[in-house]
Parts: C-alpha cells; structure tokens; sequence
C-alpha cells in the first residue's frame, strides 16, 4: 500500500513563498502609498514640494484634484496632486 503525500504539506512551499513576497514587496508598497496619500492630503499653502518631474516649486493653491506651484516669480504652473514626490521641510 501506498500513502498519498499530505495536501497540506505539498502547499507549504508555496505558502511559505506568497508569505515572503508579501512582508518583502506588497506590503511595503502599501504603506508607503498611504504615507504618500496623507502627505498629498497634507499639502498646505507655502508648502515647498518636488514634482515627480523633479520641478521645485511653493504651493500657492491647493484644489480638490490639483495644486498651483510658484515655480519662479510670476510663473505659476498647476499640476495635478499624484505628481508631488515629496515635501522640503
């Protein structure tokens, strides 16, 4: 007679896998993208911020989907808030 493998001991590899890409990869990305969505819906007017782009520039305006960056004197661009990389403190 022989003894089927146990089912559970067969998926143990591929558990134990999804369990390091999960702590390694998922869930890091998860947390910096809430930390990356309370920043946006931190912004502030005087704000100083970097665009993906890698423009630099102070928040003059914040609306509902977009901000309104100084970028220089009398220049004044709007962006959309998802393009902020990161705040200057």
């Amino acid at each position: 007679m022989q003894t089927e493998p146990n089912i559970l001991l067969s998926f143990l590899p591929l558990i134990f896998i999804f369990l390091i890409f999960y702590f390694l990869l998922i869930r890091p990305q998860i947390q910096e993208r809430k930390r990356h969505q309370a920043m946006i819906s931190s912004l502030k007017k005087n704000d100083k911020v970097v665009t993906i782009g890698g423009i630099h520039g102070v928040v003059v305006n914040v609306k509902e989907k977009t901000v309104i960056l100084r970028v220089s004197d009398n220049v004044k661009i709007e962006v959309d808030k998802n393009c902020i990389s990161h705040k200057i403190e």
